[in-house]
């Protein structure tokens, strides 16, 4: 069963750099996008994704409050997120709710160990 991942970012150019990230380490998952939290909560109110990679300064709702409505709806769901904003309250803050952090930019060596412990809990998950 294929993998699904949604990528989350106001940004195109921070998007398109996550999605060559993630092809390099697992070229036959699937990627969905999404350029707003609310964006984001359309598309997954259309197609479940496996994983979410969600950045985390964007306009309106910022990464961590998407995160925790996916907590909601998606309990079970691997999620990261993505920011160049190294700060100890952020990374607290994803931790709290259950989210892995991956620093911008986000690159193949710095996404493989998220993904690696993802694709675990997937198959245990569907075994």
């Amino acid at each position: 069963m294929p993998v699904t991942v949604l990528i989350v970012d106001d940004s195109k150019l921070a998007r398109i750099v996550a999605g060559k990230a993630l092809a390099e380490l697992q070229p036959d998952w699937r990627k969905l996008e999404a350029g707003s939290a609310a964006h984001a909560l359309d598309v997954i109110a259309e197609q479940t994704p496996d994983i979410a990679l969600i950045d985390f300064n964007m306009a309106g709702k910022d990464g961590l409050e998407l995160a925790a409505e996916l907590r909601v709806l998606l309990p079970e769901m691997p999620v990261a997120i993505i920011t160049a904003n190294i700060q100890d309250e952020i990374i607290a803050r994803a931790r709290e709710i259950g989210a892995a952090f991956v620093a911008k930019p986000v690159t193949a060596d710095a996404l493989e160990p998220f993904l690696s412990g993802a694709a675990l809990r997937l198959r245990s998950q569907r075994a």
